[in-house]
């Protein structure tokens, strides 16, 4: 089959790809490009993911688009009203005509003579190539053909149903069922009080306490104006208000971590059983130094309030026949075992980079201004924020990349590469977060500097002022011609 050529081609078609696919259709009109997709369907996260009662833990007003309203009622959503919301940005840019289904993403090679990217993707056994200007990677950062599960001693002698939340099953019955859920991360907290419903129990096993706080299921505030205010301005002042509150709250727990712990403690000892064991949701980190999960309309509290759901903090000494021995002696019985042990983080969804056929190494790279990496020209990655909502970044960085786009263009450019220009700088992990997930692969992540256009700012509003404001011939961008 003949090689396509396009002048951009774009990784991933989730909330990100779509994202930059319609940032693209509205500020690079003349441009052409396609979105490769390694699965058969838009959404990405929210597509794949499809346990129980799966939903965001941000809220809507700033994990949409800024180019498009949120018009539900709800302030946090459901994991399909997601998935639709993506669709529609999608159709209503049509750039879902663009996308390229089941082409999954093998290797980019940069060729230095021709200016161009070589990308070679895998469909149903069959390889294809494409050539583009620009390469643009959406894909997440963890994997999708595998999740995270820890060796578990006698997991064979266990008779039930052992599951992971990343690959549930559409059929399973857990009606009347007794359920141990591994972990105490957002998918936990998101599984437990869908499910608590319908099983006799389910109890949430943790080796440690994770920061838990409640959150308004529905906006009241945005119900209230839409009532005499256009939706496209109810849709900006939210998002402004959530972003702010979201921000303050980040920088009052880094600032004050042992007020922040203290608050979060008497909130959730106020709405939890009055004989509730508090040392369950007593961490022994500071808050965001992992993520907090968000329980919304406070559903975990109710079930456990109903007597349906328990939480449990001790480690496990091995599977059981009946379900998990732990290291106290007690046994947790269990029909069904849940792994909702995390995900497996993966870089640019495991595309094999390399410049002029040669490997390049893109772990030791410095990120600049979250968005391009030292050394390697005329591409981009997508990676949101961890302490707010995803999209709020990658608008932004959608954005500045059509502003590199247009001035190559105007400029006659026919490649930019982020050069840093003080070897002696100190790079430190480009995710800042202690959680487990992240400490496992922090060799395998690029670099973030200590300084200038190459630290990262977990901050919408810094960012804004960095991917906004900030000049596009900055002395970093090194830009050619063939």
């Amino acid at each position: 089959m003949a090689t396509e050529h396009f002048d951009v081609l774009i990784a991933g078609a989730g909330l990100s790809g779509i994202g930059v696919a319609c940032h693209l259709t509205k500020k690079c009109p003349d441009k052409s490009f396609a979105i490769l997709e390694a699965r058969d369907a838009i959404g990405g996260t929210w597509d794949l993911f499809r346990y129980p009662g799966i939903r965001s833990d941000s809220d809507m007003f700033t994990l949409g688009y800024r180019f498009k309203p949120w018009t539900s009622d709800k302030g946090i959503a459901d994991g399909g009203d997601i998935r639709q919301y993506i669709r529609d940005a999608a159709a209503e840019n049509k750039v879902d005509e663009k996308i390229r289904f089941k082409h999954k993403v093998k290797n980019a090679d940069w060729n230095s003579r021709e200016k161009l990217w070589t990308v070679t993707s895998d469909v149903d056994g069959e390889t294809r190539t494409y050539t583009a200007k620009y390469l643009v990677g959406c894909t997440g950062y963890y994997d999708y053909d595998e999740g995270f599960t820890p060796e578990f001693a006698g997991r064979e002698d266990f008779k039930g149903q052992v599951i992971h939340p990343q690959f549930w099953p559409e059929d399973l019955d857990y009606t009347g069922k007794k359920v141990v859920v591994i972990g105490s991360g957002a998918t936990a907290v998101t599984l437990i009080p869908s499910m608590s419903r319908e099983v006799e129990s389910i109890t949430m096993l943790q080796r440690s306490p994770t920061y838990i706080v409640p959150v308004p299921s529905k906006d009241k505030l945005a119900i209230r104006l839409r009532k005499f205010l256009p939706e496209s301005f109810v849709y900006s002042i939210i998002r402004s208000r959530n972003i702010m509150l979201t921000m303050a709250f980040y920088n009052y727990c880094k600032r004050f971590p042992q007020k922040a712990r203290d608050f979060i403690f008497n909130f959730n000892k106020k709405i939890l059983p009055k004989d509730f064991d508090m040392s369950h949701f007593t961490p022994k980190y500071n808050p965001w130094d992992e993520r907090l999960c968000a329980v919304p309309g406070g559903d975990l509290y109710k079930a456990i309030h109903k007597g349906k759901a328990d939480v449990v903090t001790d480690h496990i000494d091995k599977f059981v026949d009946n379900g998990i021995l732990l290291k106290s002696g007690k046994t947790l019985e269990a029909d069904i075992i849940i792994t909702a042990t995390g995900l497996k983080v993966v870089v640019l969804g495991k595309i094999n980079v390399t410049m002029d056929g040669q490997p390049f190494d893109v772990t030791d790279k410095m990120s600049y201004r979250g968005v391009m990496f030292e050394g390697i020209p005329n591409a981009a990655m997508v990676f949101g924020y961890t302490n707010s909502s995803w999209t709020l970044k990658a608008d932004l960085i959608a954005d500045y990349f059509c502003r590199v786009v247009n001035y190559m263009d105007d400029k006659g450019y026919d490649e930019v590469i982020p050069v840093n220009h003080d070897p002696g700088m100190a790079k430190k992990s480009f995710i800042d977060l202690t959680s487990g997930y992240i400490s496992r692969v922090k060799d395998q992540l690029p670099k973030q500097g200590t300084k200038g256009a190459w630290k990262l700012h977990q901050n919408y509003f810094r960012d804004w002022l960095s991917l906004r404001a900030s000049r596009i011939t900055a002395k970093e961008l090194q830009y050619g011609k063939k």
